[in-house]
Formats: C-alpha cells, structure tokens, sequence
C-alpha cells in the first residue's frame, strides 16, 4: 500500500523514517529515490533511531565510501550511489550480500540501480513541493 506523506522540516523528515524503521525487519530494502538535498539522509537517519540506533551513533551520508554499516538493533547497511556513473561500476561493487542480507538495507540513489532491486523493496520517493515542503510517497508501506 502506498503512502503520502508532506514534511516541513528536517525533523519531521526524521521523524517520519523514525516511524518507517520501527516496521521495519531484517531483510528490508528501502530504496531512496530524489533530488539532491530533498532530504534522503534526513529520513535515514529517522529510520535508523526507529530500528534502535544508539542516539548518539552519527548517520552520515556514505557519498565518498559508499557504504556505511551501523549495529542497531537488526544491522543496518547504508549505500549511497550518487557517485556512481554506470550500471557496471553498480555492479562491480557486489552489493548483493548486503541487498539479500539478514539486515535492513538503505539504498540513497537507488534508481540508479533500479532494474537490479528486489521486487519487494520499499521505495520512496522525495520530492520537492516548495522551499520548505517535500512530498514522500512510500511505495509498499509496511504494516
């Protein structure tokens, strides 16, 4: 079931991936899909207090190492794709272990990937609404 969601800010951004990561369980696939600052690190890190990162364990956006891996609760795996010019170099980089793993996966860029995502991914897409709004639509919306 897909959901619309508009955010105001950068916490209620978190706060809706705090509510997101609380359904989530291993083996998830969220696929982020947006502009370049519409806020995909912003819900990133919202999902990953939901899934019980420590408060005080930092989420950044892994642009220059790709991945960042963090231990809550259930493992979380952090990609982002934004450097990636082709399906190829996407391929080369094995992402499979972590796409099928026993973890939640977050992928930032991901339709750069888009024909290699699981069917069963959860996709959201951000977009921005005005200079201070974004709509989030989340495909497949876990119960």
């Amino acid at each position: 079931m897909d959901k619309v969601f508009r955010t105001e800010s950068p916490e209620e951004t978190q706060t809706l991936g705090e509510e997101l990561g609380k359904k989530l369980k291993p083996g998830h696939v969220i696929a982020l899909i947006g502009d370049l600052g519409t806020g995909k690190t912003c819900l990133t890190q919202g999902i990953a207090r939901g899934v019980g990162l420590a408060p005080n364990e930092v989420v950044n956006s892994p642009s220059y190492i790709l991945i960042n891996e963090y231990n809550g609760s259930i493992p979380i795996y952090h990609i982002d794709l934004y450097r990636m010019e082709s399906s190829e170099e996407i391929a080369e980089l094995g992402l499979g272990e972590y796409v099928n793993g026993d973890g939640i996966c977050i992928i930032e860029w991901a339709d750069r990937m888009e024909n290699t995502l699981p069917d069963t991914c959860i996709k959201v897409h951000i977009t921005w609404e005005d200079e201070n709004s974004r709509s989030i639509i989340i495909e497949h919306f876990p119960s």
